[in-house]
């Protein structure tokens, strides 16, 4: 299925916002998929998942998470990318995905899908266990921050998940272990609705092709267990 690009801009409460919306290019109205990006920013790979998920019939929407520190960055190095990551909130980031949303003109009420990598799980689960009546499934892939000390860590309500989740964890993740998630897991097993996958071999980053983490197996299990997750919960 053919798809086009655009870029628009939205203003938040804390200054101008990029947002990519990526569709079919045939007449109809899809299923709509916030994306929450991973650390390194909305760039190329990012444009190119989108357009691969939009080719399979949905509308999806990603905030430029990083627009505090300037338009549609790309980092010099990975201490700015820790340190941009060290300045969102949970609360920004879910303004932002609501922004973003209301920009593309996604009324408030309308049902969504979201996906995210690294420090966009944490996002999407925010998403779930704030719009449990909205957000309809998740995709977690490589995830991040789902465990903390904090006492709002999301490992504390997950097992209130209602929805249909899936987390894709590499299992040589050397930035983001599977024991830095485990409590976060333990919470979510009793859920059926819940699949966890982890992947031998598989390091952080596992998604982008051509990169120097990309690892097939977890990339396309990940792939056609979302599309089929999306599926089910945008059919009913």
């Amino acid at each position: 299925m053919d798809t086009r690009e655009q870029t628009i801009d939205t203003t938040t409460t804390d200054g101008d916002m990029a947002v990519v919306i990526t569709e079919p290019t045939d007449a109809g109205t899809w299923p709509t998929v916030l994306l929450f990006i991973d650390a390194p920013g909305l760039r190329q790979a990012t444009r190119d998942f989108m357009a691969r998920l939009a080719g399979e019939g949905y509308r999806v929407i990603t905030p430029d998470l990083h627009h505090r520190h300037g338009r549609l960055l790309t980092p010099k190095n990975q201490e700015e990318v820790w340190g941009w990551i060290a300045s969102m909130t949970d609360d920004q980031i879910q303004s932002d995905g609501a922004d973003a949303l209301a920009a593309a003109g996604v009324s408030e009420d309308t049902p969504y899908a979201a996906v995210g990598f690294c420090l966009g799980t944490r996002a999407v689960y925010r998403a779930m266990e704030r719009q449990p009546d909205r957000v309809l499934a998740g995709s977690c892939w490589h995830p991040s921050f789902m465990a903390d000390d904090k006492p709002d860590s999301p490992h504390l309500t997950a097992h209130q998940l209602s929805r249909p989740m899936y987390l894709g964890i590499g299992e040589a993740d050397e930035i983001q272990s599977i024991a830095m998630h485990q409590p976060f897991l333990d919470a979510v097993a009793p859920l059926p609705h819940v699949e966890v996958k982890t992947f031998a071999g598989a390091d952080h980053g596992f998604t982008w092709p051509g990169g120097p983490n990309y690892h097939e197996e977890a990339a396309e299990t990940g792939w056609a267990k979302t599309l089929a997750m999306f599926a089910d919960v945008f059919s009913g």
